[in-house]
């Protein structure tokens, strides 16, 4: 039986964690938010997310994580493998569903596949 968790060790925690992605990592824009990875020395990759307090209260927040995150579990294999990978989210994104996460996402890794 396959596991669909998303253990701690999948996430990043730290503040030294997401300062090496700020630093380090290759930006992709799109829509209301941004993906920002780098590559890690694990055979996984692991996700941090960062909501601007300006998007809205704590529970419109914490929803839009919740999205991400399950976004992230579900579909893992879309996102750049071993990697750190920040998602930032400005104000103006607000996603309904994970469906419609999954539906951006996609389209800002596709996107940022093909040469400038």
């Amino acid at each position: 039986m396959k596991r669909f968790g998303l253990p701690k060790t999948c996430l990043l925690r730290k503040t030294g964690e997401f300062n090496r992605v700020y630093r380090q990592g290759r930006r992709l824009h799109g829509r209301g938010f941004s993906l920002i990875y780098v590559a890690n020395d694990l055979p996984w990759n692991r996700l941090g997310i960062s909501v601007h307090r300006k998007t809205g209260g704590a529970v419109r927040r914490n929803r839009i994580k919740r999205i991400v995150r399950e976004t992230f579990r579900l579909h893992r294999d879309i996102f750049p493998p071993s990697s750190d990978i920040v998602c930032t989210v400005r104000p103006d994104f607000g996603p309904d569903s994970p469906a419609a996460m999954l539906t951006a996402v996609r389209r800002l890794l596709e996107a940022g596949e093909r040469p400038a």
